[in-house]
């Protein structure tokens, strides 16, 4: 007894241009089985990937922007990592790869302890946010 496959459907190219592959859709943002919410959020903050899996997309990013997609394939690597449990975000550590790196409020700013000092979340400074980072120009 075989087994078939349903009619596979490839790329639909027009004009040079992809527009069928998976993708971040123009306007209204989805991102398949990932609720993507935009709020506002603090100072210079763009994204936050959340534990539940849903992200935060600032209010201030434009809506099917080249910024808005490179916030969205940074949120969706560390929400990624924390499904498959290398990242794991809590209000008094991160943990990566398995080691736990203390994280408090300092002065009203959100710090963890890394490499022997604090230094602010969301810096480059952390091998998670650069990992975030990779291929995403």
């Amino acid at each position: 007894m075989g087994f078939k496959l349903g009619k596979g459907r490839g790329n639909d190219v027009r004009g040079g241009e992809i527009v069928n592959k998976m993708r971040f859709a123009s306007g209204t943002t989805v991102v398949p089985g990932v609720d993507i919410i935009r709020k506002d959020l603090g100072d210079g903050i763009m994204g936050e990937a959340n534990m539940d899996g849903s992200i935060y997309v600032s209010n201030l990013v434009e809506p099917g922007s080249k910024e808005e997609r490179k916030v969205l394939i940074h949120e969706m690597r560390h929400a990624t990592d924390m499904k498959i449990g290398k990242l794991r975000y809590e209000d008094d550590y991160v943990k990566y790869n398995g080691v736990k790196h203390e994280r408090k409020d300092i002065d009203g700013q959100d710090m963890i302890y890394y490499d022997g000092k604090w230094i602010p979340a969301g810096s480059m400074d952390f091998p998670w946010e650069l990992e975030a980072n990779i291929g995403n120009k």
